[in-house]
């Protein structure tokens, strides 16, 4: 079972709420004090886990189920942890029947200004994770600061006069907390580069498309190991395109075998990207991540790709381990004019190797889909469909509501988020 987003942030806030009011008189719990000074711990924690999830550390992927969904809590942390900030300034976090105390103490005036620097600092970090209009490349060395702005917040928790001891339950819960955001901010700031499983890999063969290139790369010495549907970090050593991105690794192979991608043209940086890439430059591969696998067991396999989220299905495809294609359809949602590179031949293998591949490039509403998936489901029966979908979170709520048309159970969907940012 994966920890999700909502039980999550829940169970944080019930926690914090849970450690802080045996703190204050019980006469004060449904107050505003009691309501804003829980809104702010728990802020802090919820923090406290984004940049901890911002670590990238392996076990973390076991918790919530792959890398894609922990930046899914990674991103509602923020959001959250802004609404909760904001209610703890609106509302004073202090009342004469409390016994309060600074575990910091600093001047008046020093405690004041990190009170408002540290809810600036947050509503800085949130608007820069959200904000789809900044560059990647400025975004992305802005987003560093999150973890030095993350020290406000705790400097702002150890100098506000509180009820709170560092020895109490609620103290120990922030400290906690506290201590392990710090901890993932600062191994992601200084470490990451140095201790992450990555490799050097040299660019052998580039592949255009229309707004796309496919690109296949050889390692420079040791290789990565990596199960098919993975992704990667691919961060190319040439100046412009230094800056570590995700992509799916649209192949499947061992640690010596090539690795390849699939890089359409959707912003900035991957249209530079596009535009300059060529053979022989060096990359850095940072992987693998992800738990994006094949089902196992018996029925039928509907797969669905939209756009470039095609690539995690070609590496199924050229998976060694398993060669039981005769049971796969699957679906390639294409926009006209933007076919993925080498699909045709992509189509051609899949069907030699006995799996159905069906074109769909009239849209996300298209019929084709609609009329094979309907006659799909009529041939082996709804419980014995299982749907496995990478693609944008439109298609994929017309694939949800296919299901439901023809009573294929939601269980029987795996999907991996299309997008980080």
């Amino acid at each position: 079972m994966r920890v999700s987003t909502a039980p999550f942030l829940a169970g944080l806030a019930v926690v914090s709420a849970a450690v802080v009011l045996p703190s204050l008189p019980a006469a004060t719990w449904l107050g505003m004090p009691a309501l804003s000074l829980v809104s702010g711990v728990t802020a802090l924690v919820m923090m406290a886990m984004a940049a901890l999830l911002g670590s990238r550390w392996r076990w973390l992927e076991d918790v919530f189920g792959g890398l894609d969904r922990v930046y899914e809590v990674h991103k509602w942390l923020g959001v959250w942890a802004l609404v909760l900030a904001s209610v703890h300034l609106v509302f004073k976090a202090g009342s004469p029947a409390w016994d309060v105390a600074a575990i910091l103490p600093l001047p008046r005036e020093a405690t004041r200004l990190v009170r408002q620097l540290s809810y600036v600092a947050l509503v800085l970090i949130v608007l820069l994770a959200l904000n789809r209009k900044i560059p990647y490349g400025q975004w992305r060395w802005w987003h560093k600061l999150s973890g030095p702005l993350f020290v406000l917040v705790v400097l702002h928790w150890l100098s506000f006069r509180s009820p709170i001891a560092l020895a109490s339950p609620a103290g120990l819960w922030l400290a906690l907390c506290a201590g392990l955001g710090l901890a993932g901010a600062a191994y992601k700031l200084l470490l990451y580069p140095f201790v992450s499983g990555h490799a050097e890999y040299r660019l052998v063969r580039v592949e255009p498309g229309v707004s796309s290139v496919r690109l296949e790369l050889v390692p420079v010495g040791r290789g990565i190991h990596f199960e098919a549907g993975q992704f990667a970090f691919l961060r190319l050593l040439h100046p412009g395109l230094r800056e570590p991105h995700p992509f799916t690794i649209a192949s499947s192979g061992g640690s010596g075998q090539p690795v390849q991608f699939v890089v359409r043209a959707l912003g900035d940086y991957t249209q530079r990207l596009v535009d300059e890439v060529r053979p022989g430059m060096r990359a850095e591969v940072y992987a693998p991540f992800g738990r994006f696998s094949r089902p196992d067991g018996g029925g039928h396999e509907v797969w669905v790709g939209g756009g470039v989220g095609l690539s995690p299905f070609i590496a199924w495809l050229q998976d060694p381990s398993r060669q039981d294609l005769a049971k796969v359809t699957v679906f390639n949602f294409q926009t006209p004019g933007r076919g993925f590179p080498g699909v045709d031949g992509i189509a051609a293998d899949a069907r030699r190797r006995g799996a159905d591949w069906v074109e769909v490039a009239d849209g996300p509403r298209s019929t084709v889909f609609e009329e094979r998936f309907a006659w799909l489901v009529g041939q082996v029966g709804a419980d014995k469909v299982t749907v496995s979908f990478c693609g944008p979170s439109g298609l994929l709520a017309i694939v949800r509501a296919a299901m439901a048309r023809h009573g294929v159970p939601a269980s029987r969907l795996r999907y991996e988020k299309f997008e980080f940012r």
